[in-house]
């Protein structure tokens, strides 16, 4: 039964995911565990967290273009990879039954922030100049693979995104600025095809989203003006609370 502290802690949510998403990547893990705490089924919480998460991430996207810190020339040529992988991840979700998805989820949720945690200060410094054709073979197949777990998962793309570029040489604020617009045209594959399978509860989604969208444009104005370090203890906190309890609401059921 959805009240207006569900409202309130919705929104709650999406301001910490948008900005903690535009600033390190990885607000899924706020977003997600909040729809799937307020007893919504794992695909319907899915499809809701893409009608948010889209209007978040094209807040983000506009203020990094606006500052300059991403890179159109190769983004436009990856982004319909990102697309085309999004939506493919998507079906995928439809052909799976909710017991086999959530307990994947809370697995998914838990190793992200693993791998969150344990990276360390990189990407200091902007060493990228332009893609060579071994680097192009092995990076163009990631970025499709990303787009597809994007839509048949979704929380910590924004990291995996980040980490991708961090690892051809742009530093960490131009890696955030081309992961945001990357997962932007995830998420609109992925709203898309959950919202022609009937997976997105429209009240729930657009609530978080007007807070998701404040936190998006906070959030990315703070990743130009300081870059990710006084953020990320707040972002393991909070996911690594939001996943317990979920742990918690699953082997308690």
């Amino acid at each position: 039964m959805h009240t207006i502290l569900t409202d309130f802690f919705l929104m709650a949510a999406g301001f910490c995911s948008g900005f903690i998403d535009a600033v390190v990547g990885g607000g899924g893990l706020i977003s997600t565990p909040a729809l799937l705490s307020i007893g919504l089924p794992p695909q319907i919480a899915l499809g809701t967290n893409k009608l948010a998460s889209s209007t978040g991430s094209l807040t983000s996207t506009l203020t990094f273009i606006r500052s300059g810190k991403i890179n159109l020339r190769l983004t436009t040529k990856l982004f319909p990879l990102s697309f085309i992988g999004s939506a493919c991840g998507v079906l995928l979700v439809h052909f799976l039954s909710p017991e086999v998805l959530r307990p994947l989820i809370l697995f998914l949720l838990i190793a992200v922030t693993i791998y969150t945690i344990a990276k360390k200060d990189w990407g200091s410094t902007s060493l990228y100049s332009n893609l060579n054709m071994k680097t192009i073979l092995w990076f163009f197949p990631l970025i499709f693979i990303i787009g597809f777990y994007d839509g048949f998962l979704g929380p910590g793309t924004g990291s995996f995104l980040i980490f991708s570029f961090l690892t051809i040489g742009f530093d960490f604020v131009r890696a955030a600025g081309n992961a945001k617009l990357l997962n932007f045209g995830s998420n609109i594959a992925g709203l898309l095809t959950f919202a022609a399978l009937g997976y997105v509860n429209y009240r729930l989604g657009l609530i978080m989203a007007v807070a998701l969208i404040v936190g998006s444009w906070c959030g990315a104005k703070f990743a130009i003006k300081h870059g990710s370090s006084y953020v990320k203890v707040f972002f393991v906190v909070i996911t690594v609370l939001l996943i317990g309890k979920n742990v918690y609401s699953y082997f308690s059921r």
